[in-house]
């Protein structure tokens, strides 16, 4: 057997690294002779900077910033042997980074996300990855574009302060760019997305991805107002009109932000992860790819790791099967996905903390069950073609 574990992180628990090398370990408790790849992955989101960095050989730098909630913490951001930088705005601004009492998404900024790409501008790169899931806001880059230099005016003619947040989508009334930072327009920023949503409306950022960053109804709705009016202020101040362009409401309108102030492009993260990494090349050499995240679910049909790598190995005939630390109970679009089996890691009641706390044992007991199954599959196929009856003599009968 030969086995590429190509996995995206278990989100606050694995990293991408930690996650293949525990199915590694539970594959070879089936398949003692298998030889098997690890392949780091990620879409965009949690733990992009890493994959890639380690994927094209090159170096991770840690930096202070401001959190989503203005807290001081260390992100990461790689750069890469051409000198580019690849960024995840979910290590200064991301989900992960907060407890579950913490979430304010009222409050929330991708400030710290501005902060982290100056750093790497001021390392000298002028092409900057950067992965947006995971976000804890929604913000519409608000606070992004205020670390860049952008200011923002109330109706009052009064200044936005720094480090604002989504409540105060609904107070700006001008945009003033003239103290941009002049190197991001001299750079080339590329947006890593895992997600094609629009900024505003029934898909858009506030109302699909909120709830997960604790928004209630009534913030909900206030935030995509506030959403539609950044829109509108963008294409009446600066002449873009980029609320419908898929992938505005990532990361909480991040990706419409990075549009309209940094004249940035997005690209399906999934895509350009596999092919940095040289995973078609790899397929030719492989008979099973195991993906899988921290939850399967509706979602994960939709530009995410798992979906992604089924699509490319199913043009090679490959099968795919997922483990994940947990499954919706529907997972019809994860099969027409291309994805022939799931398993969860979590096989049992138990706290969030206690899951998170003993997640590598758990996926390494999960992929001997899945790998199991498999090996039950091929017992059964070498049955069915020792009872066969010969070609000719079926013709006869």
């Amino acid at each position: 057997m030969r086995i590429m574990i190509a996995c995206d992180s278990f989100k606050g628990s694995l990293s991408s690294s930690e996650a293949a090398a525990a199915i590694a370990r539970g594959v070879l408790q089936v398949f003692p002779d298998a030889e098997i790849i690890c392949l780091p992955v990620a879409d965009g989101g949690e733990g992009t900077a890493q994959a890639l960095t380690q994927a094209l050989g090159g170096k991770l730098y840690q930096t202070a910033v401001s959190g989503p909630l203005g807290k001081k913490v260390e992100a990461a951001y790689g750069i890469l042997p051409d000198g580019s930088a690849v960024i995840d705005m979910a290590s200064a601004s991301g989900l992960t980074l907060l407890s579950a009492d913490q979430l304010d998404i009222m409050s929330a900024s991708t400030y710290g996300t501005g902060e982290l790409m100056l750093a790497a501008l001021g390392q000298g790169c002028r092409r900057l990855y950067v992965g947006i899931g995971g976000s804890a806001t929604n913000d519409g880059g608000l606070g992004m574009a205020q670390a860049l230099g952008v200011r923002f005016f109330d109706e009052q003619g009064r200044l936005v302060e720094p480090g604002a947040g989504g409540r105060d989508l609904a107070r700006i009334s001008h945009v003033d760019m003239a103290a941009l930072d002049s190197r991001i327009l001299a750079a080339e920023i590329i947006v890593l997305c895992d997600v094609t949503n629009p900024l505003c409306g029934e898909t858009g950022a506030a109302q699909i991805y909120g709830p997960q960053k604790g928004g209630s109804p009534e913030e909900i709705r206030l935030l995509d107002d506030g959403l539609a009016r950044l829109a509108d202020l963008v294409n009446a101040c600066l002449g873009r009109d980029l609320a419908k362009a898929p992938g505005a409401g990532a990361a909480g309108g991040l990706g419409f932000g990075l549009m309209a102030f940094a004249k940035a492009k997005l690209y399906p993260g999934i895509d350009f992860l596999l092919t940095a990494a040289g995973f078609e090349e790899k397929l030719s050499q492989t008979d099973l790819v195991i993906t899988g995240e921290g939850r399967l679910d509706g979602q994960s049909s939709f530009g995410k790791t798992p979906a992604g790598i089924a699509r490319k190995a199913g043009e090679f005939g490959i099968p795919v099967v997922a483990l994940a630390g947990s499954l919706a109970r529907d997972l019809g679009n994860v099969y027409a996905a291309g994805i022939a089996a799931a398993e969860a890691a979590i096989c049992s009641p138990m706290e969030l903390a206690q899951a998170m706390a003993e997640a590598e044992d758990m996926v390494c007991a999960a992929a001997e069950r899945l790998l199991r199954a498999v090996a039950v599959g091929l017992r059964l196929s070498r049955t069915a073609l020792t009872v066969a009856a010969p070609p000719d003599v079926q013709k006869t009968k």
